[in-house]
């Protein structure tokens, strides 16, 4: 039986004396496509940092394929909520996939003819081939997303996290952003943050509720029985038309 892409035992962590997770228990087998939901003030992006080996819990274990986390963090690639870079700043479309090999080939030589047939690879995955000598400075929302999802890519990890990757893009746009999850999802193991819980649930294979300790773990679609333990009772419903 193959090792869980992330196990995660018996995790607290605090920040300032503050409790920020409770004996979180965490299994995302290889090949998930997981959901993790939750209030603002929840825990999740921290649950995520700590995955990403970003922040240290005071107990706890996290396992990636069955060894220690700082052992196999390269086989994490992050697609945060926002650009983590100044968007004003002269840098291509191509440029900006290219980083995700640093740390992956080497520190101190220029990009490798390999670097950059992985980066042409990604771009043209994720449909932004053409983009390639664009500014980031000229792109769209859901164009960004793109690119900070091909640069994730290149660094070729076998676990992707990404921390609302939607959050700023039309409804339009979140569509074929996570159809090109699910294809992704067919080579590696996804974890996503979300707040939009129907839209998410139609995609993903398993769901973690989260509210400083995890409040459910189902394999099934979020009910309304679960949205009133995660946000209580005072929750509206937002009906999209198409």
């Amino acid at each position: 039986m193959s090792n869980p892409a992330i196990e995660i035992t018996n995790l607290n962590f605090s920040f300032d004396k503050l409790s920020i997770l409770e004996n979180i228990n965490m299994t995302i087998e290889q090949g998930d496509f997981a959901g993790l939901v939750g209030p603002n003030g929840g825990g999740k992006t921290t649950l995520l940092k700590l995955i990403l080996g970003l922040y240290k819990a005071q107990s706890g274990q996290i396992s990636i394929f069955g060894q220690a986390l700082k052992k196999q963090r390269k086989l994490i690639g992050y697609v945060p909520q926002y650009a983590d870079f100044n968007s004003d700043f002269p840098i291509s479309v191509q440029d900006t996939v290219l980083q995700g090999r640093l740390g992956v080939s080497s520190f101190f030589a220029s990009y490798s003819k390999r670097d950059k047939e992985i980066a042409l690879n990604v771009m043209q995955e994720t449909e932004i081939f053409d983009l390639a000598d664009r500014s980031i400075q000229s792109l769209s929302g859901g164009q960004m997303q793109r690119v900070l999802v091909a640069r994730a890519l290149a660094s070729q990890p076998k676990i992707l996290l990404l921390d609302e990757p939607t959050a700023n893009i039309d409804l339009r746009a979140e569509k074929d952003i996570f159809d090109l999850f699910k294809s992704i999802n067919q080579r590696m193991s996804i974890l996503i943050i979300s707040h939009d819980i129907a839209f998410v649930s139609d995609y993903i294979n398993k769901v973690f509720c989260l509210n400083k300790t995890l409040v459910c773990h189902k394999a099934s679609p979020v009910t309304s029985d679960t949205i009133h333990a995660l946000y209580g009772d005072h929750v509206s419903e937002v009906h999209h038309r198409h």
